[in-house]
């Protein structure tokens, strides 16, 4: 394997999108949105990841082959915030690491944690080939550490091959305290919403639950209620994303018994009534649990079709109260990661031959 590293730094970051790298495969560039927050694009021949190489290393938006893959959402550019929900219109953020999901009542930290927008120390950019062709890699670093507290290394990546319309996101988490640290992580990917999108996984029988809580930022209808107890009674019923007006508020979904190939990979599509379709795959023995997040209303459209966690999103209290926050032990380091993206028709039906059976719905 041959690569190269090349530093970023603000400075770099202008009102005018520039180009810092161009390669016969790839394409970076720079730039700074009106709100001030710096952008970076990693492009190849099919498409362009818009990343926040300072805040909290963001995939703030996703298009391959002319299609977009981001949530429709309210946010025209990404906001200055120290929490998610002052800037909720990305594709992907890493939610976590110390807290994660939504507060209930007697928690005290913020939605899905301190990690999504964390001011990040270090960004670079790693250009290399291996036996699988060229690639291209987003790197940060963080240091998180309060005094009597919490000290950890947060090190995500994002990384973009020649001539696909899939990529990598990693996030490796090194506890840096003499002591054990909660761990609550989850892959946080907001895939658009597919009128008449079908979705697969690899699921054993009665795998799939439906929330049993209600967030507080919710407010259910009594048609909402009626459609969430059919759920409950069959909840693979949802398989096809063709009710739009049942999805407001969110329906959530958590799996149980998710099924790994040979290789030990996980495969979940949200496959398109034309034949392409977005996909995720990620190995269970990192992630322990996954979600699934619908949402549809004028405001807010997004099919997060799987949400590989190492909990459930419920928040810290709750999530403890069922045994499900890791510990992480003094100088240890946790690693996570999957592949994720835009698959043409031709190549969903490729991949989906090689897969020993065919998702179970």
């Amino acid at each position: 394997m041959s690569s190269a590293t090349v530093a970023l730094y603000p400075a770099l970051f202008g009102e005018t999108e520039k180009t810092l790298l161009h390669t016969a495969d790839f394409r970076v560039s720079a730039w700074a949105w009106p709100s001030g927050v710096l952008g970076l694009a990693l492009e190849n021949r099919r498409g362009r990841l818009e990343l926040l190489p300072w805040q909290g290393q963001m995939v703030w938006s996703a298009r391959f082959d002319g299609c977009d893959l981001t949530m429709h959402n309210m946010f025209s550019q990404p906001r200055p915030s120290p929490t998610v929900i002052g800037t909720y219109g990305c594709f992907m953020f890493h939610s976590g690491l110390l807290r994660n999901g939504c507060p209930g009542p007697d928690d005290d930290h913020p939605l899905h944690g301190e990690m999504p927008c964390a001011a990040m120390d270090k960004a670079w950019l790693e250009l290399g080939e291996d036996a699988n062709g060229p690639w291209l890699r987003l790197c940060g670093d963080y240091e998180y550490v309060q005094g009597f507290g919490d000290h950890y290394r947060a090190s995500p990546s994002v990384t973009l091959r020649a001539d696909s319309g899939l990529f990598d996101i990693a996030m490796h988490v090194t506890n840096l305290a003499a002591k054990p640290m909660p761990l609550m992580y989850m892959a946080h990917m907001n895939y658009a919403y597919v009128a008449g999108g079908r979705m697969l996984q690899p699921l054993g029988a009665g795998a799939i639950r439906v929330r049993s809580s209600v967030p507080a930022h919710l407010s259910p209808t009594p048609a909402w209620w009626e459609y969430i107890g059919q759920l409950r009674e069959r909840p693979g019923a949802l398989t096809v994303l063709d009710q739009p007006a049942l999805y407001d508020p969110e329906i959530v979904f958590f799996f149980d018994d998710v099924r790994a190939d040979a290789q030990g990979l996980a495969h979940f599509v949200l496959e398109h009534p034309a034949g392409a379709g977005f996909y995720t795959a990620y190995r269970p023995q990192d992630f322990s649990h996954a979600a699934r997040w619908i949402l549809h209303n004028p405001d807010q459209q997004v099919a997060a079709f799987v949400l590989p966690a190492t909990c459930e999103p419920e928040g810290y209290l709750a999530e403890s109260a069922k045994g499900n926050v890791r510990t992480l032990e003094a100088g240890a380091t946790a690693s996570f990661g999957v592949t994720t993206g835009y698959l043409a028709a031709t190549e969903l039906a490729a991949l989906s031959a090689r897969w020993p059976q065919a998702p179970a719905t």
